[in-house]
């Protein structure tokens, strides 16, 4: 303990006087100061609070990729990137020579070995496996009627109350809530946790864990290994925390499997997709083991290690989209306009309704999809605001990038997803601006753009399995909230993304509730 206090005190004297030299210089060019054995660390740190946004200025003064030099002899030099064909290089062409690595599995331990974090053949089994559940016509019925419920039980009658009291509401906290039940409801098949009711009950201790895992996991980035490692050893300071939302997360997810367990044989099903809208731990525990070498759903660690992937995946960047998207509807009223004016011109009602009546889920997803304009803006929102502001990977071998930087082994690569939506030399000249047009063609379709440039959903054999289920419960959500309410933020707050492996704002997103009238739809 001594020890590990006088290194922090250490620490602190030196980032102190650091940050002393950082704040009567001029202001940095946009370049981090390589010192003697500290490296570019202390600079870093100086700027972690508004990472983000550094990342924009260094990569923008660096031909879009930058070689970080971290402390001596600490594993921690880097190489930044937002270069598009290093991109497809890394994540498509050479893809077999980059992993997460061994160095990501560390940080990222509490994920087990889930598919964010699993390598070579056994996050090919579980990507083959993830993506034959995620396609069944069954799971996609459930995660339909899941939105669709919480929308009706959920969402609205919680909208109406704040309509009514005319409150202030946090919109962050309230769609984290949301898709805290949903995705839970999703994965698990459990009954809904009513996060997000009219109660507004105190966050329980899975999600505060969840959110506690992905706090200490940003932390790890920063720090020196050898740190954070005599940290957790000795159960001080943030390894403490994440050390107690580790074994919340075991507990709760021991629950559920043993549960799950039960229902299965109380019902004595065998086969793997024989019900409608199966969940995808019922789907997960009944996996056929032969078709897959590495996988065994008789282990709950197999079972924990899968689930907790999709929780975290499902939950937070659908939140976060959502967050920013109408947060930048509020800055850009004209949008909303034609978004209003696209959902009255293609989604079916009667005479006497004011919201759509879409029949089944797939006809639901037919109307869905003729929403270009809308899927647009959502585009537009996650390439200014991605919710997972940087992608990590490692090389296998020495390799020659084709901006032609050297990597090799011992270097982690960062694609830094959040300054790649901002590049004039990707995007253009209105790369900051939030023009949904951009994905809109002359004849009215939608524009694809390369997944190496549009990297929200990641590339090649790593792209996201969830887009398809991402975008849909989107587009629900924010038809059936802009068709019914004006949402209107609260001026004078701040708003800014907090350093974390899920683009958050930092400080919540506050605003107002009001009916909109039904003559305007």
């Amino acid at each position: 303990m001594a020890l590990i206090i006088l290194l922090e005190v250490s620490l602190a004297i030196v980032c102190f006087t650091i940050l002393c030299f950082f704040l009567f210089k001029k202001p940095h060019d946009g370049f981090l100061r390589n010192w003697p054995v500290l490296g570019m660390l202390l600079g870093l740190l100086v700027e972690f609070h508004q990472i983000y946004e550094f990342s924009v200025e260094i990569l923008r003064n660096s031909n879009l990729t930058f070689p970080f030099k971290g402390p001596w002899y600490c594993g921690m030099d880097m190489l930044f990137t937002v270069d598009q064909a290093n991109i497809h290089h890394i994540m498509s062409s050479n893809f077999s020579n980059y992993t997460k690595g061994p160095d990501f599995k560390e940080v990222f331990d509490v994920l087990g070995d889930g598919i964010l974090t699993a390598d070579s053949e056994l996050w090919k089994n579980l990507r083959k496996a993830s993506k034959v559940m995620f396609s069944h016509q069954g799971f996609r019925r459930l995660s339909m009627s899941t939105t669709r419920r919480k929308l009706e039980e959920g969402l609205v009658p919680l909208f109406n109350h704040f309509v009514e009291e005319g409150t202030v509401v946090d919109l962050q906290d309230l769609f984290v809530r949301f898709m805290f039940d949903t995705t839970l409801m999703m994965v698990t098949g459990c009954s809904d946790p009513r996060s997000l009711s009219i109660e507004m009950p105190e966050v329980d201790e899975f999600a505060k864990a969840l959110n506690d895992v992905g706090e200490g996991i940003m932390y790890r980035h920063v720090k020196p290994r050898f740190l954070w490692k005599l940290q957790r050893l000795v159960g001080v300071g943030q390894e403490k925390k994440l050390s107690k939302a580790n074994a919340t997360l075991k507990r709760m997810f021991a629950q559920f499997i043993s549960a799950k367990r039960e229902e299965i044989r109380s019902r004595e099903i065998t086969n793997i997709f024989n019900g409608e809208g199966e969940d995808l731990l019922t789907s997960h525990t009944k996996l056929d083991a032969t078709k897959y070498k590495l996988l065994n759903p008789s282990d709950d660690k197999f079972l924990r290690d899968t689930m907790l992937s999709f929780i975290l995946a499902g939950r937070d960047t659908t939140a976060s989209a959502l967050t920013w998207f109408f947060w930048l509807l509020s800055e850009n009223p004209k949008v909303v306009t034609k978004i209003l004016q696209e959902i009255k011109t293609n989604l079916p009602r009667t005479s006497s309704q004011k919201t759509p009546c879409y029949g089944d889920d797939d006809s639901m997803q037919y109307y869905l999809n003729k929403l270009v304009y809308l899927r647009g803006a959502l585009y537009e929102a996650m390439r200014l605001y991605p919710p997972v502001p940087f992608e990590r990977m490692s090389p296998i071998n020495p390799d020659k990038l084709p901006s032609g930087h050297k990597v090799d082994a011992s270097m982690k690569i960062l694609i830094f997803i959040y300054a790649l939506g901002r590049m004039e030399a990707v995007w253009g000249e209105d790369a900051l601006e939030f023009k949904p047009e951009r994905w809109v063609s002359k004849t009215g379709g939608l524009i694809e753009e390369p997944s190496y440039k549009f990297f929200t959903f990641n590339a090649g054999p790593r792209s996201c399995l969830g887009k398809h289920l991402a975008m849909t419960i989107m587009k629900t959500v924010v038809v059936e909230i802009l068709q019914n309410y004006h949402v209107e933020v609260v001026q004078g707050q701040k708003i800014e993304p907090a350093p974390g492996p899920i683009l958050r704002m930092k400080h919540g997103l506050r605003v107002t509730l009001t009916k909109r009238c039904s003559d305007v739809i």
